[in-house]
């Protein structure tokens, strides 16, 4: 099991699951409003950012149980609906648990394990079609840029020349995820690669995009798994 230093736990931005109870963030994170844009078919084209900027504290504690008055800061609802926020998200490794497709120039890495179903990888022919078509340059961009947009980290491009993964430069920070109708309101989206600690102390793996339930009613917790859409 890893656990979390108490030297890393000082220096770096943090976010530590708590048992039955919120998300305790550290490091000063600043947080924003990201609004999933869908097309007129449905289909997931791109990611809106809101205007709306929050206070970014040292520390701050944001709602798991999806039952807050003051979200997305926890207000202790979750002392009072009987929130089981009970861990069960694999702890295996991304490359341990990812599927592959292969294309002309670039690869499709595929972990479903960590999907939280925004759906751009479907548009048009789908991401796996396209990565295998990618010796088309305009294939190659719209499967790079799918794979970009998967804010869950499910989906990554590598380059098959130099073996390196083709990902979005995030600064350390959180989206507030909300989809195209007004009151869906999706996981919070951890970019940048902020480490992320279970509330027994073991530290997940720290990778450039994931998503954390924040409704309270993934099986996958801490991790989204698309209840929210339900």
């Amino acid at each position: 099991m890893r656990i979390v230093s108490d030297a890393h736990k000082k220096n770096e931005p943090s976010i530590r699951i708590t048992k039955n109870g919120p998300y305790i963030v550290s490091g000063s994170v600043p947080l924003s409003r990201q609004t999933l844009v869908c097309n007129f078919s449905g289909d997931a084209v791109e990611w809106k950012e809101g205007d709306e900027r929050y206070p970014v504290p040292e520390t701050s504690a944001l709602c798991r149980c999806g039952g807050s008055h003051y979200k997305p800061f926890c207000d202790g609802t979750h002392q009072t609906n009987h929130f089981d926020g009970m861990e069960t998200a694999s702890r295996v490794p991304y490359l341990e648990r990812a599927e592959w497709t292969d294309g002309p120039g670039i690869r499709l890495s595929d972990a479903p394990g960590f999907c939280s179903h925004a759906r751009f990888c479907i548009r048009g022919k789908g991401i796996w079609d396209l990565v295998e078509e990618s010796g088309n340059h305009e294939a190659k961009k719209t499967a790079i840029q799918m794979a970009a947009d998967c804010h869950s980290g499910r989906l990554v491009i590598w380059d098959k020349k130099t073996g390196e993964p083709v990902e979005p430069v995030f600064e350390k920070s959180i989206g507030l995820v909300e989809g195209p109708i007004k009151g869906i309101l999706g996981p919070l989206w951890v970019r940048g690669g902020i480490t992320v600690i279970a509330a027994d102390g073991f530290v997940y793996e720290i990778r450039n995009r994931v998503t954390l339930c924040r409704c309270g009613k993934s099986g996958n917790q801490p991790c989204c798994d698309g209840s929210h859409m339900r």
